[in-house]
């Protein structure tokens, strides 16, 4: 699926959207630029499950929790994961199973991953500012 949003309220509905379809154990990977909103989308998909805490980039913590009404949220960012040995030294296959997990820079850690995911990849529009195309695999969001 491919959705063009021109600002980041479209990002975070196009988030809400996808958020409304899952059961809550699933792996959500991100793909994209610095920049590229993977942080705001996952805040779309934290506002749909009424999360307490405002959403930020995991980048200097590798790990965020959020509690949501309904299940956790758990929001790596995997930029400076670079094996299996980084990889579990986060606790990361501790959360598999006990809620949402996202992931930002998620090709770092590609091949550590379970088949069944669902990847958003986000691309700048390097014409419009805030214009972004964002494709999404593995779930069926309309």
């Amino acid at each position: 699926m491919k959705v063009i949003t021109k600002n980041t309220h479209e990002t975070e509905e196009l988030a809400h959207k996808l958020a409304s379809k899952l059961r809550g154990d699933e792996i959500i990977v991100f793909y994209g630029d610095l920049g590229a909103g993977k942080t705001t989308f996952t805040k779309g998909i934290a506002k749909y499950f009424r999360t307490k805490e405002d959403v930020s980039s995991p980048t200097y913590a590798i790990a965020h929790e959020y509690e949501g009404d309904k299940l956790k949220i758990y929001h790596f960012d995997m930029y400076r994961i670079t094996s299996y040995e980084d990889l579990e030294s986060t606790g990361f296959f501790d959360y598999m199973g006990k809620g949402l997990i996202i992931i930002e820079w998620s090709e770092n850690i590609e091949k550590f991953l379970p088949e069944k995911i669902v990847k958003v990849r986000i691309d700048k529009d390097p014409e419009a500012e805030t214009r972004r195309t964002i494709y999404i695999e593995g779930i069926e969001v309309q």
